[in-house]
Formats: C-alpha cells, structure tokens, sequence
C-alpha cells in the first residue's frame, strides 16, 4: 500500500508591523508584534511583501504627516492585496475620507491600541488566503521573531496634561494614565526572561509618571522598584522635562543600570517665546537641571529639542536660544522649524516668521549640533565602555554606550557578541553614516 504523504502544513502570515515617531510608538508596535507572534504570525519589522500591514503613525510634525501617508501608499505597492491596519497619532486625526483612499481597511484609535493586533488578525481573517508568499523563508531567520530581543520597550504612561501650544499629542493621546507600578515591574520582567538586555521606559510624559494617581507613585519610586525588583541589565528612561529633575529622582543614578542619558526638550533658549508656548520652566531653571544632572550623573550624555520660528520669535529671541544651546553643551540637538498644528493653541496665532528665515536658523542650530555631537563623542576616546552590540554585517559590530552613542567595531573571531554588554575601548570616531561621527572601538582584553 503506498505511503500516504502529509499534507502540506499552512504557512504562518507575515505580517509588517511598522512604527513611526516616538519611543512610545515603538513599545506599542513591539506589543502587538508579540501578540500576533503568539497567535502564529510571524512578524517583520521593515517594509516587506506580506500579508498584512501595521502601521504606528505620528503627526508630530507636518512631516510626520507626509511619512505616515508616504509609508501606506508603500504597503500598497508592496502588497496590493494585504490589508492595511494604522494606528497612532495621525491616524487618530486624518480625515477618513483620505484615509480610505490609502487603501486603509481598519483604523485602530489611541484609547484602543493594545487591541491592533486583534483587528490585524480579524482583517487577516476576511482577506484572501494569498499563500504568505514570503513566510517559509522569514519564518526561518531568527530576526523574523525578534522584534525587540536586544532592546525592549515598555510603556509606564501615556497621555500629557501640559497643553503646550505646538503640541497635538495631547489631543490625540488624552490626559495623563500612568501604569501601575507592579505592572511594569512584571513587563520589565517578562522581557528579561525573553532575553531583552536592555529595557526602554516609554511615555507621552515620562518625568510626569504617577501624577495622575492617588497611591504615592512616581518617577523615583518606580526606578526604585525596577531596580531592586528585575535583574535588567540596563534601563534607559531619558524623555523627562526639565521641571522634572529632581535630587530624589536623580538619586536612582547612583546605581550604574541606569543609562546615563537625558533627554530633556528646550524648545527655546528665550523666556518669553517660553511663555508663548505654554512652557513650565525659563531658560534659567532650564539649565540649573542641566546642573543637577551633570552632578549626580557624571559624563551624562544630555540631548533635547528645539523649534525655531515659533510665531512672534524675534531675531533676539533666536539668539537666545542659540546661546543657551552653546552653554548647555547638548550631546544631540533635534532642531524643527515650527508648523503649525491643527487643534493646537498656537495654530490661532500668526506664523509671521517666514520660512527662509525658519531655515536659516534651523541651519545654524543644526551645525552647532553636529559640533556639539562630535565634541561629545570625541570625550569618550580613551575611555573603556560597556557597548551592547545589536548587528553585525559580517565586518563591523555596532551597538550603543549607555550614553547613546553609536559604537562601530571591527570583528573577525567566532560568533559575534550580540546581545550582551561588552567593554569596548573607544580608540577614535568614524564616519558610519549618522548625523555625527560614530565611535570607533575595539573589544578590551578580558
């Protein structure tokens, strides 16, 4: 009697799950990665032919717009017949009407993402079987079903209740709800058990966590928790205003988990565009955080965010904030020309600073940036620090410091040392196709 042979099992879909924008984004894509991943997805992390699309979006900026609309006109090239799910800040605010015309099938709302990956799979569920044309391969590679193996987001809040006049995330992302304590501490967990070396700490508002709860919590009681309670090898928590930083927050540092790195946006070096924008802090108390920082944290790699041209910026205003930027010393600028925003107190106002005007200032931050960011990182030559390394392309292994700086470093030897902290010497900087220099290091003796 003749062998029957076994039917072909069903290929897992592929699903392309993309975020756009912040930190915060990419947490929520990485959990609905891992929850389509448990329901038998695989999922990839890049644009790719695949059988269903999810997109993060952003609307900071006029140009997170253009990204976000460019990015599904994308997936319908790649995958006519794939349904397309978005979520996020813009997709929260874009007309339906152009939104259907993407080729969108779902929209998921902020208030709903944690269910995105459920309303992937129930579009997977009415399209087409189209095969998953790339799924034996992906399935495969070992990077398919990593997202966030190396480095893990975890989400501690969201939503802000500091209505600055730029800003439309507090439209599209509510007031402010912070996540329990124990909770992330068990998320925190749950990724350290994945094998994740580094661990995020996201937000709309992160230097603001707990001030929506009545149960004592906030930022320093939350670092405390996460570092007596998880054996994480790193926590990177650096997006916190300047009117945040406080000596009991700052107390955390003490133990060396905690990624030097600050984040902390200026938007402007002069008071009253400050007020303008509906800011909590002057440049002043801006820069006497910087202080504090540099004193609990010593070689803290300190970065931020500015807007030029914000209405009624003079061209004293300007040189303000250029002078502030110089003496604060930024490891990292990000410099926006101001737009404005619908739904957003300074969309009311004149935009009177004309546009070449908006990109000759841009221009000039952005070059006392990219000195700054060379300054920074030409300190670490001669130092020895620990680098996690996440890629290697055969030549060169690249990773991050705990300070945030890009880490290049030849290797010829065996299996690459991916995903562990490894003491680097850094022996000089590189040009490897960033903003500013990246370092170049080789692997200290043991």
């Amino acid at each position: 009697m003749p062998a029957q042979t076994a039917a072909p099992q069903p290929r897992p879909p592929v699903v392309a799950a993309l975020t756009l924008g912040c930190k915060l984004n990419q947490a929520e894509t990485q959990a609905a990665a891992r929850a389509l991943q448990r329901a038998g997805c695989v999922t990839v992390d890049r644009p790719a032919e695949a059988d269903a699309w999810l997109i993060n979006t952003c609307s900071v900026t006029h140009a997170a717009d253009r990204k976000a609309r460019r990015l599904m006109r994308l997936a319908k090239r790649l995958s006519p017949n794939a349904p397309l799910v978005v979520t996020g800040c813009y997709a929260q605010h874009a007309d339906a009407a152009l939104l259907a015309e993407l080729g969108v099938d779902a929209v998921v709302p902020n208030a709903e993402k944690a269910a995105a990956a459920d309303a992937v799979l129930r579009e997977l569920a009415r399209a087409p079987a189209a095969g998953a044309r790339q799924a034996a391969r992906l399935a495969d590679r070992a990077a398919a079903q990593s997202t966030g193996r190396t480095r893990a987001f975890v989400k501690i809040q969201e939503g802000c209740d500091d209505v600055c006049a730029f800003c439309i995330v507090p439209s599209v992302r509510g007031r402010e709800r912070a996540v329990p304590i124990d909770a992330v501490v068990e998320q925190v967990r749950e990724r350290v058990a994945e094998g994740v070396q580094e661990v995020v700490l996201t937000g709309t508002q992160p230097g603001a966590y707990g001030r929506d709860r009545g149960d004592g919590a906030s930022a320093a009681r939350l670092l405390e928790a996460l570092l007596s309670r998880t054996d994480a090898p790193r926590l990177r928590y650096s997006s916190i205003q300047p009117q945040d930083i406080t000596p009991e927050l700052l107390a955390c540092w003490q133990d060396a988990r905690l990624c030097r790195h600050f984040h902390l946006a200026l938007q402007s070096g002069s008071d009253a565009v400050l007020r303008r924008m509906r800011r909590r802090y002057d440049a002043g108390q801006f820069l006497g955080a910087l202080d504090l920082i540099r004193a609990a944290a010593p070689g803290a790699a300190i970065t931020t965010d500015v807007i030029v041209g914000f209405p009624g910026e003079s061209e004293d205003d300007f040189e303000r904030t250029y002078e502030v930027c110089r003496e604060a010393g930024f490891a990292d600028m990000h410099v926006f020309p101001y737009s404005p925003r619908p739904r957003t107190s300074g969309a009311v106002l004149e935009d009177d600073v004309a546009p070449q005007v908006k990109r000759g200032r841009a221009r000039r931050l952005r070059r006392l940036a990219a000195e700054q960011a060379e300054r920074f990182r030409a300190g670490l030559v001669g130092e020895t620090a620990p680098v996690l390394f996440e890629s290697f392309d055969g030549e060169r292994l690249r990773g991050l410091t705990d300070t945030y700086v890009p880490v290049a470093a030849s290797w010829a030897g065996g299996p690459a040392p991916l995903n562990r902290l490894t003491a680097v010497e850094i022996i000089g900087l590189t040009d490897d196709g960033g903003d500013a220099p990246a370092a170049l290091g080789t692997l200290a003796a043991p």
